[in-house]
């Protein structure tokens, strides 16, 4: 009866699997439908974050292009907007939407947006707690030691909270991006839904990994509960 029960909590992580899966496959897909779609003015991902970072008055961030597809990301560290290969010198509807969502979070950066500071805040602590939280539950379960267990759900807890608060981080940098691409002219008028749907998409494999990481942890309690 209890590995039945003990089994059944797998679903819930298939679920997050699944879920997660669709999600990526979907700003996969759309990315590469807009990808393929030239923008009218012919600008580059690279020229793009470079204008959109003047215009609001940032002048200390640097653009380098990085290897891959969809690698794209803002280092508020070093002060560095990197863009994949298929971002910086692409001149497609999609590349000038993900140059733009990155430079929203330089945005963020240079007027110290609060939940990109808390996000910043947590990363020492999410990395121990990510690296900590499963062999904390395994020894916990294998020695029956119901308190290294909840110890180690705790530490789970804390990433669920990281990307709970990664949420409104990447929608706002979202936000900011449309603001400035409208505001800039960079995009027609037929294609800012494109821009959007590229962006949604990108916005939902967020909200899919902390779904995912909420029905683990579900399962998690699930299993401490049954033990007890």
């Amino acid at each position: 009866m209890y590995y039945s029960m003990f089994d059944s909590t797998y679903l819930l992580v298939i679920i997050g699997m699944l879920l997660a899966g669709w999600a990526s496959s979907r700003v996969k897909s759309t990315f590469n439908k807009y990808n393929d779609l030239e923008t009218e003015k012919r600008i580059a991902g690279k020229d793009a974050a470079q204008l959109i970072l003047q215009g609001a008055g940032i002048h200390n961030v640097r653009i380098e292009p990085i290897r891959g597809q969809l690698t794209d990301h803002y280092d508020p560290q070093n002060k560095v907007l990197r863009l994949s290969e298929a971002t910086y010198a692409s001149t497609s509807v999609a590349a000038v939407a993900v140059a733009a969502h990155e430079c929203g979070h330089a945005v963020q950066d240079a007027q110290n947006y609060g939940f990109l500071r808390l996000r910043a805040a947590l990363v020492p602590v999410v990395n121990i707690g990510s690296q900590a939280a499963m062999p904390l539950i395994f020894i916990g379960l294998l020695m029956q030691w119901m308190g290294l267990v909840k110890l180690g759900i705790f530490a789970f807890t804390l990433v669920l909270l990281f990307q709970i608060v990664t949420l409104p981080v990447e929608f706002d940098a979202s936000k900011r991006a449309l603001q400035i691409l409208e505001g800039q002219g960079v995009f027609s008028m037929a294609e800012l839904p494109g821009a959007r749907k590229v962006l949604r998409a990108a916005a939902f494999t967020y909200v899919a990994a902390a779904i995912s990481t909420a029905l683990q942890l579900f399962r998690l309690i699930l299993i401490s509960r049954r033990r007890d």
